[in-house]
């Protein structure tokens, strides 16, 4: 069982302080390095008013700079938004900087105000993104190509220099809905399902994804991502992390996001109602216990923790590190034993 980081980099209500919040993002990939996590990833969102960072790969690029063998990544980049060859190009630059240490998450994207940004049309995104992907494959591969489809015609194209890793870094998915999960199976190197989801729709979506994936013979690669954290009791975890994870579900629920429909009309909007098979929340030992639980359910063999949110900024970044210190100390450990 792996463990990375998902940092959402904001500073509401109108990313004044932005800059401090690379600093400490930064400075939580290093520390989570030492701890025993494997990964850093960043994801990427435009026009938002709490300065959400746009750029997933520089700040990737900084963070790779400054570890040794932490992997990062982008969890994801919207890729209908991204000329294919150009995104191609910078994962190799990045791939190479790092030394083989990217992986490259996509997703569709679903906020009309990404799209709005670059004048592309949302009705458009699948068959861009179905495009990009397999534009991206062969750009990594090193070797001349021409490409013809609905939105990209290439002539004569070869990209240079090569990947660091052989076949290119990993392409990774992220899915919330059956079709998603399909398609990761079918042309992904691994699905990445949302943070906020039920333990029941996770398992679904892993099962649909890991169906797919052997249909098209390729093997399964599930990462959960996953809203979590960790404190000496329960109460400290829900005191500490309990009103920015609601910030986050609040804005989801008012969006009608696809793992918050299948929740009852007229459920009241408390942690108590939400956390159960949704959130890993509480002292060391529940973590334990909840991410075997969880990894059981859903097979996955990486989990990417939220402890950063966007809506509402934190929680602070002493907190996190203090939770990241904990987690290290006392969770990854156990969870590696067994695994072994």
């Amino acid at each position: 069982m792996k463990f990375g980081l998902y940092s959402s980099i904001a500073s509401p209500p109108r990313g004044e302080h932005i800059d401090r919040c690379i600093d400490e993002v930064i400075a939580e990939a290093q520390l989570a390095e030492s701890c025993g996590f494997d990964s850093c990833f960043f994801g990427e969102h435009h026009q938002d008013t709490d300065g959400f960072l746009p750029s997933p790969l520089i700040v990737a690029t900084a963070v790779a700079a400054r570890t040794r063998t932490l992997r990062v990544g982008t969890s994801v980049i919207l890729l209908p938004l991204h000329h294919p060859v150009h995104l191609a190009e910078d994962a190799i630059t990045l791939d190479l900087v790092s030394r083989g240490r990217l992986v490259i998450g996509v997703g569709i994207g679903y906020q009309p105000a990404d799209f709005r940004a670059f004048s592309v049309p949302m009705d458009e995104r699948l068959a861009r993104f179905e495009e990009s992907v397999e534009i991206l494959r062969l750009c990594w591969a090193g070797e001349p190509f021409s490409f013809r489809g609905k939105h990209y015609d290439l002539e004569d194209v070869r990209i240079m220099p090569r990947p660091y890793q052989k076949s290119g870094p990993p392409l990774w998915i992220g899915a919330s809905v059956a079709a998603a999960a399909r398609r990761a199976g079918r042309i992904a190197d691994g699905f990445v399902g949302t943070p906020s989801t039920s333990m029941a729709n996770a398992t679904s979506l892993a099962t649909v994804y890991k169906d797919a994936a052997r249909e098209a013979g390729r093997p399964a690669h599930v990462v959960q991502m996953r809203d979590a954290w960790v404190a000496s009791t329960r109460a400290e975890a829900e005191a500490v992390y309990g009103p920015h994870v609601m910030a986050a579900y609040k804005y989801y629920w008012d969006n009608k996001l696809a793992e918050f429909r299948s929740i009852p009309a007229g459920t009241p909007f408390t942690l108590q109602n939400l956390a159960p098979d949704r959130l890993v929340l509480g002292d060391p030992e529940t973590c334990v216990r909840e991410f075997h639980r969880w990894q059981e359910a859903i097979g996955a063999e990486t989990f990417l923790l939220r402890f950063r949110h966007a809506h509402s900024g934190g929680p602070p970044h002493e907190k996190i590190v203090e939770a990241i210190k904990l987690f290290g100390e006392r969770v990854i450990p156990h969870c590696r034993e067994v695994a072994r």
